[in-house]
């Protein structure tokens, strides 16, 4: 038994503990969290994170998380402009993780994208990421491996201007670092996306039912959405349970009297969640984004995308505690910082979104192909938000890119320029969204050259709005403001919205361009920008095979299954899928020898940007005991017990979201098969049918209990009726 321990140990030291790369070590003793080394002038801020996995409570629920220091958020990191940065980085989980500077300019080797530009952090290992300051602002830091910023890995990181801007000079500011929690394990929100689940829908009360269409009077509404194959809108994907101030519910700051301003360096750390800033006490004047100065703005109200970030100013204005509030752009829930002391004076709650205009607009703006109707107007920079129907806002000033101007002149140097076009692509019936219709993985490196300007004209041709982020670099969002247009690395884009940004190809080796959604990014909507003739990344040795690691995140095949135990039988069916393709398999099993068995299976390859189309090949195998034969439709004889055969077949969704199944077997036998699942009768009770040219037919009803539980009933031309319930995964 001593030497089995023995043994283990030798091999959990040879796999996890060796130094890997320059700027790894193992594991100190715990030094002070921040330090500051002082030579020739300059000065070092030194910092050691530790970063654990922890539980936490938000709910009345126990979850699992992962601390930074042992807090979620992570400490805020404080630099100014001028000072090396020299991060010691403890991996104390048994998983890999790494940290990425987001909005910094770093070396590449230190941007922090693990396979891409950094060696990821081993289990019990320890790494140094030391690089100049070369900017100010406001900035944070999160993992960019897997999903874990969705579970805690995220810290805000600011860099103050210098030394005239120290303690004694500056406004009083608190960080208000937003971001969104969810009980559910990343991992199965993903995966329950891919598979077009309504239970997030269902939480939030935003399911766009037929029963809630009626009561509405939008019943002919539902039917064209439906018509033209889309699923019910949303401004968001996931339910989440709690939204978060620095990782609270709410936060309390006491200090401020009336009369004083405030400088609040708002950070959008959601994983998903945009938020609607307002501020109970006035107006609300915008200095920076991005961590880039404005010229100051003043409003009543901004939208912050994911992962963007605004300084702002706000003005105590009496006594009492006012209200600084994030709301999620779908209002399901908020999250407060109180500033002042006294009675508190709350915003007003905004009020529910108007789904079914908004589902309107969709279906007016969409042709039945999924692709966007030709507009006169030209959109850019959010001027003109569409889903803006849906919002019942009262009269105030809204920020939009079109208003925000740099101080300064950020024109690019005289070089050529080259012009990149990318539309941004996707469907929400399998979660799939890509650039130009292919993820990551599908697509080359985009090769760029040192010393070029690089112009990037996006369109958005989905429903949904998406925060592009450029790492390693800042560009100027072209926006009517000439000379002046504002620098930065997050740009907002807006469904049928067209933008442009620029940027100086300053840099060296490979950068990542993607939507800051965190499930988007997973699912392919990216691209790599590679500089030609970039040196060797010496953390990553065998580049090939990291750059297969990077293409496994959208590459990755989910499981799914449903199985229904009734007073009939069992019926089911289990699925494996990744974006293209899919293996599905569904079965039936009766009570009795006369109702027998029998499953058929399928594997197929979705095609078209809408993915409507799945041709596939598989197998039919039958046994029951009556002795019959059947014959179908088209004049054709089968055995009705025992039939095994290879067949070959195309899906095709057709309008109102039916499914054309039209197959041959290998005894020549033709089938065509029309049914649907899921049709929403009331938020929670859900409709199913199928008919075929060989005279089977079912229909069913299931009522969600829970995501992963139903109750259900249908009736099957084999099986007969049947009621029991239905477990779902």
């Amino acid at each position: 038994m001593k030497a089995y321990c023995i043994g283990l140990l030798v091999l959990w030291t040879s796999l996890v503990a060796p130094v890997r790369a320059q700027h790894r070590m193992s594991m100190p003793a715990r030094e002070p969290f921040r330090s500051i080394r002082e030579a020739n002038g300059k000065r070092t801020v030194i910092y050691h994170l530790y970063i654990t996995d922890t539980v936490v409570d938000y709910t009345g629920r126990r979850r699992h998380a992962i601390a930074v220091n042992g807090s979620l958020p992570g400490p805020t990191l404080e630099f100014t402009e001028g000072d090396t940065a020299e991060v010691y980085i403890h991996n104390q989980m048994m998983m890999e993780t790494s940290v990425h500077w987001h909005g910094l300019i770093v070396p590449n080797r230190y941007d922090g994208v693990s396979y891409l530009t950094a060696p990821p952090i081993r289990p019990m290992e320890t790494y140094v990421a030391k690089f100049p300051l070369v900017q100010n602002g406001t900035y944070w830091y999160h993992s960019h491996t897997m999903l874990q910023e969705q579970i805690g890995l995220y810290g805000a990181l600011i860099i103050h201007k210098g030394p005239a801007d120290g303690p004694a000079g500056r406004m009083p500011e608190e960080v208000v670092l937003l971001s969104d929690w969810t009980d559910e394990k990343p991992y199965e929100v993903q995966r329950s996306l891919h598979y077009a689940t309504d239970w997030y829908a269902i939480r939030k009360g935003s399911a766009q039912d037929y029963a809630a269409a009626i009561k509405a009077g939008r019943l002919h509404t539902k039917l064209v959405n439906e018509w033209k194959r889309m699923f019910p809108m949303d401004v968001s994907d996931v339910y989440y349970n709690r939204f978060l101030v620095n990782g609270q519910p709410e936060q309390q700051r006491t200090a401020y009297r009336p009369g004083e301003k405030v400088r609040l360096r708002v950070i959008n750390g959601g994983s998903s969640t945009y938020f609607w800033l307002d501020y109970a006490g006035g107006k609300i004047t915008i200095v920076a984004s991005d961590g880039k100065d404005v010229v100051p703005i003043d409003v009543d109200r901004l939208i912050v995308g994911v992962s963007e970030t605004y300084d702002v100013v706000v003005t105590i204005p009496d006594s009492g505690s006012y209200a600084f509030r994030a709301t999620a752009e779908d209002r399901s829930g908020s999250t407060t910082l109180w500033l002042g002391q006294g009675a508190k004076k709350a915003s007003p709650t905004l009020p529910a979104l108007r789904y079914f205009e908004g589902m309107q607009t969709m279906n007016e703006m969409m042709k039945g192909n999924g692709d966007m109707k030709p507009m006169e107007m030209h959109m850019t920079n959010q001027t003109m938000d569409m889903n803006s129907v849906m919002y019942q806002e009262t009269a105030g000033t809204t920020l939009n890119y079109g208003m925000l101007r740099s101080p300064e002149r950020t024109t690019l140097p005289d070089a050529p320029t080259r012009i990149l076009r990318f539309n941004l692509t996707g469907n929400m019936n399998r979660y799939v969204w890509t650039i130009d219709n292919k993820a990551v993985s599908e697509t080359d490196e985009i090769l760029i050259h040192h010393g070029e300007n690089i112009r990037i004209i996006l369109y958005n041709g989905t429903m949904m709005r998406h925060p592009m982020h450029l790492h390693g670099h800042f560009f100027r969002l072209l926006n009517g403001q000439g000379d002046y247009a504002p620098l930065k690395e997050v740009v907002d884009i807006l469904p049928m919205e067209t933008d442009t940004l620029e940027f100086a190809a300053t840099e060296s080796g490979d950068w990542f361009f993607h939507c800051h959604i965190l499930y988007h990014m997973m699912s392919g909507m990216g691209r790599i920008f590679h500089y030609a003739g970039s040196p060797a990344n010496p953390g990553l040795p065998d580049p090939a095979a990291a750059l297969k690691k990077i293409y496994a995140d959208d590459r990755e095949v989910r499981p799914m299954a449903r199985l229904g135990l009734e007073s009939n039988g069992s019926d089911g069916e289990a699925m494996l899928a990744d974006t293209r393709y899919r293996f599905q398999t569904e079965w039936r099993i009766g009570t009795d020898a006369r109702k027998g068995y029998e499953s058929e299976s399928h594997f197929g390859r979705y095609l078209g940007k809408m993915q409507y189309w799945l041709p596939y090949v598989g197998w039919d195998f039958r046994y029951r005991r009556t002795g019959e034969k059947e014959e179908n439709l088209f004049g054709q004889m089968d055995s009705k017990d025992h039939r095994n055969v290879f067949c070959a077949g195309v899906q095709y969704t057709l309008p109102l979201l039916l499914v054309a199944d039209w197959r041959i077997d290998t005894k020549g036998n033709l089938r065509l098969q029309l049914g649907r699942e899921e049709v929403s009768v009331t938020s929670r009770l859900r409709f199913s049918f199928m008919v075929n040219t060989d005279k089977e037919y079912m229909a069913g009803l299931r009522y969600i209990v829970t995501k992963y539980f139903g109750l259900s009933t249908h009736y099957d031309s084999d099986m007969g009726f049947g009621a029991g319930i239905t477990l779902s995964y």
